[in-house]
């Protein structure tokens, strides 16, 4: 499971979501360059020291993210106020990428969990 894997994943949906999920890749990458891409239940997935960071999935009406953490969507809950939410992941539109700094505080919340 590699980067290619996530390219493959991404480059085969269909507009708008390939470049909402390849947005989303990018911001993700700019929080922590060392992140290791894999396909992790058929979607991509982010990983750091063997942990999973991050995930992303398509689905018809909408995108995905998860901090794989219900700790994480917790502490964040009034950050995500606006979005559809479960325990361990959230929705939003396929031809918008989440704000950077979302991302930002999901992202290094998550790598401090598992540090």
């Amino acid at each position: 499971m590699s980067a290619a894997e996530v390219t493959a994943y991404i480059e085969a949906q269909d507009e708008p979501k390939r470049a909402t999920l390849s947005a989303m890749r990018e911001l993700i990458l700019e929080v922590e360059p060392g992140l290791e891409q894999v396909i992790a239940w058929g979607s991509p997935a982010f990983k750091f020291g063997g942990k999973y960071v991050v995930g992303l999935c398509a689905f018809k009406n909408h995108l995905t993210l998860s901090p794989q953490s219900a700790e994480v969507m917790a502490a964040h809950a009034a950050d995500l106020a606006d979005y559809v939410v479960s325990k361990s992941s959230f929705q939003f539109d396929v031809d918008a990428p989440l704000p950077k700094s979302l991302i930002e505080k999901l992202v290094k919340a998550r790598l401090a969990e598992i540090s």
